[in-house]
């Protein structure tokens, strides 16, 4: 019997290292459910409704990098997936969605269920694209899933199930080589002059993003040399507070009053590795140097007066020797100090009392009872702000939400994922009632 082009679907994220498929199932999926089921090899996660899937599958691929998968049938069932797919793009993890469409000789007819999926997930994706014949799949699955990897982000493959049940070109190999992530540093000229601006900048500020994740070492070397606070956004909490003599704080309309005075009173601003969103806190007067990897963060959120484009841990390590020590540590002190009252008085607002828990004083024991490299999930609204407030991070621990896309119900969700992905840690959802009820 010939091998079908689900079947092909199937070995070839086989291949790839997929473990799992988070969907819900239906009669256009039949030839991927069926293929899963012959091999055996792949689990098929079904959930309750399909933005649960897509949630649990960026939470797999934010906790180990590599491609996660997720399905939804034709129509409705693979628009369902929108919501958790802007999710997974915007937090730049790297997903492969199939969605099944519609019988193939019936698109453009109005059939039933009939979406046009390539419009709708254009904007959530790297790539998106139809399946009209067998002999497109190797090169179509093949460019979405490096998309996904290479450029961290969502690729759709759209499937009409009938395609899905064909027999895949003789030839097709079901071969996948992961290509590795290039490691990017800018040009030694540009490092020498970021050094030569440092050394005449006082009062140095750092602000620090989810970017900086595996940079934890060179981040406060860097801080050491410059006296320099750091300051850091909610996707940066997690790879940056923990260990670090130079933390300030958050920043942002969560944020900690002593981030947001550092900034505002920084001559020159570092941002590595953010996007922070919100130009009412950034300063006016200051010098902003940005470093990021993406290029299209450059400038995107405020005016800059240098830039460099490179991954964080490699650009810093290259720029470390290059950096003069500086020895004046007043701005430095007066934002530790800053920030030594303001935790003082988060603290304060959780102690226990005779009256009514407050949330302050329930995630503050959360923290405290939660395992080392426990794995926390958060739900937009509240939640988020006891998570940004009293979760303390050592390194081991995570913590995800929907920070950038700023969705509800995600923490469930996610806090599935996370399990699935590592049946023997402590997972932890801090879920809002709207959330939940979702």
């Amino acid at each position: 019997m010939k091998q079908t082009v689900a079947a092909f679907i199937a070995k070839t994220l086989e291949q790839a290292g997929v473990k799992r498929i988070w969907g819900v199932t239906g009669d256009s999926l039949n030839g991927l459910s069926d293929s899963l089921n012959r091999m055996g090899t792949i689990e098929w996660m079904p959930t309750r409704h399909e933005e649960v899937a897509a949630f649990a599958a960026g939470a797999q691929a934010q906790l180990t990098g590599e491609l996660a998968v997720c399905a939804g049938s034709c129509g409705p069932g693979n628009l369902h997936l929108i919501n958790g797919l802007f999710d997974c793009h915007r937090n730049h993890v790297p997903v492969l969605a199939i969605a099944a469409h519609i019988p193939s000789s019936e698109i453009g007819s109005g059939y039933f269920q009939e979406t046009h999926p390539q419009e709708l997930f254009r904007e959530c994706s790297h790539y998106c694209e139809l399946v009209s014949s067998p002999e497109q799949i190797p090169q179509v699955l093949a460019i979405a899933m490096r998309k996904a990897v290479l450029n961290r982000g969502v690729s759709v493959v759209v499937l009409p199930g009938d395609v899905a049940l064909k027999p895949a070109p003789e030839n097709a190999v079901t071969h996948w080589y992961h290509a590795p992530h290039p490691v990017v540093t800018p040009a030694e000229e540009e490092l020498k002059k970021l050094a030569q601006l440092l050394r005449y900048s006082s009062n140095i500020a750092l602000m620090c993003g989810s970017g900086c994740a595996g940079a934890h070492e060179e981040l406060v070397a860097l801080a050491a040399k410059l006296k320099a606070p750091i300051v850091h956004a909610l996707r940066g909490k997690e790879h940056v507070e923990y260990d670090n003599p130079y933390d300030v704080g958050m920043t942002g309309l969560i944020g900690f009053s002593s981030g947001f005075h550092t900034m505002m009173n920084a001559d020159t601003l570092i941002l590595l590795g953010t996007q922070f969103p919100y130009r009412a806190f950034y300063p006016s007067d200051a010098k902003i140097i940005q470093i990021d990897i993406n290029p299209g963060s450059i400038g995107a959120h405020s005016k800059v007066d240098m830039a460099l484009v490179g991954d964080i841990k490699a650009t810093l390590r290259a720029l470390l020797p290059l950096v003069e020590e500086k020895s004046n540590r007043k701005f430095l002190d007066k934002a530790l100090e800053h920030y030594r009252d303001a935790r003082k008085g988060l603290d304060d607002l959780a102690k226990l009392s005779d009256k009514a828990i407050h949330p302050q004083y329930l995630a503050q024991q959360i923290s405290h009872f939660a395992a080392d490299d426990a794995i926390f999930t958060c739900d937009v609204g509240t939640p988020t702000v006891w998570a940004a407030r009293y979760l303390k991070m050592n390194g081991k621990r995570r913590l995800l939400g929907s920070f950038n896309h700023g969705s509800m119900a995600n923490a469930m969700p996610q806090a599935l994922g996370a399990q699935a992905t590592a049946p023997g840690r402590q997972v932890i959802a801090m879920c809002g009632d709207g959330g939940f009820s979702m």
